[in-house]
């Protein structure tokens, strides 16, 4: 095999020049991104003052016993050090497999699963049967939809109340049930009726959102595929199996894992509704509040401990279910 040589720089002709550093490609890329560089870098300021900084500072008092007695703090014109100490991970042993592991952890944890997945079957299934219904040619069509969007454009802290005060031993709704001579359930006192609400009233809050995400993409669906199918003799039933549920798997998938997320993480219903007087009610987030803030002396390591925990638990939960769908689809391309 002949090799051409470059007779004034020796190099043969065909070989790749050597790969620069990776100072080299660091300050080449700077040079040619230098705007873009400059744009992002106040949100990423931002983003490390907000979001960097607490969870590293969080993740450092969960290897530690910090409390509300043991932490720095100011009384009057006298400064108190800091006294509390590492620990390692003796937080997370005692979290997970404690003593009172069960009924400061596991029963939130089985509750939050169950809350999470209730609230979301009904955001999805509620959410999708409005949207269809939306989707079709009615009078007043845009009415309807002001109406259905109206609970998720209220402000939650002034629906929670509402809800608070409808709730009460005294509100609308047992008063109508003894009107109707029917039972008067303890909604904010009871074990089982304070979860009912909850869920009840996280499902009033949700429901519109999922209705209009739905609703978008039932409208990017060509009409043709539902008029060829109803020419080869599909019923509605068919129409809605191969056609509408295939049709939304992009959107409904994109909705449905904000939704656990969101409802993993949903502190504002549980606690406007409840506060901390319903410990059996609290899913993981109101819990890890409940810790640090609603107790006297505040458990700041454990706190921050259970928000490490939800952190993890998210991740590896996102992380399957992407590889899952990524996996079906896939699976559907062969």
């Amino acid at each position: 095999m002949t090799v051409a040589i470059d007779r004034a720089t020796g190099k043969r002709h065909g070989d790749r020049a050597p790969r620069p550093g990776p100072g080299q490609r660091l300050k080449h890329g700077y040079q040619r991104h230098w705007y873009a560089y400059a744009m992002i870098t106040p949100v990423a300021v931002v983003l490390g003052v907000l979001v960097l900084y607490p969870l590293v500072y969080g993740l450092y008092l969960t290897l530690t016993d910090a409390d509300s007695l043991n932490t720095a703090r100011t009384i009057g014109v006298n400064h108190i050090e800091a006294t509390y100490e590492f620990i390692g991970l003796d937080n997370y042993k005692d979290v997970l497999f404690g003593p009172t592991a069960y009924d400061r952890f596991w029963s939130h944890f089985v509750w939050t699963i169950v809350w999470t997945a209730l609230c979301v079957a009904l955001h999805y299934c509620l959410g999708l049967g409005l949207a269809l219904l939306l989707d079709q040619r009615l009078r007043g069509r845009t009415v309807y939809r002001l109406i259905l969007v109206l609970p998720w454009a209220v402000p939650t802290f002034v629906t929670v109340f509402g809800w608070r005060f409808m709730l009460a031993d005294g509100g609308v709704i047992n008063s109508a049930l003894d009107t109707l001579h029917l039972p008067t359930p303890l909604w904010l006192e009871d074990t089982f009726w304070q979860r009912f609400a909850a869920i009840m009233v996280n499902t009033w809050c949700g429901v519109p959102f999922m209705m209009v995400s739905l609703l978008g993409g039932l409208q990017s669906i060509d009409t043709a595929l539902y008029e060829a199918a109803e020419m080869d003799g599909a019923n509605a039933w068919q129409r809605f199996r191969h056609i509408t549920l295939p049709g939304l798997r992009s959107v409904s998938s994109t909705v449905v894992l904000l939704g656990i997320i969101w409802t993993f993480n949903q502190f504002a219903v549980i606690f406007l509704l409840f506060g901390t007087t319903a410990p059996d009610a609290q899913i993981l987030v109101t819990w890890a509040y409940y810790l640090g803030f609603g107790q006297q002396p505040r458990d700041f390591a454990q706190s921050a401990t259970y928000g490490m925990l939800l952190l993890a638990i998210l991740i590896v939960f996102t992380s399957f279910y992407r590889r899952w769908l990524n996996r079906d689809e896939q699976q559907l391309a062969i």
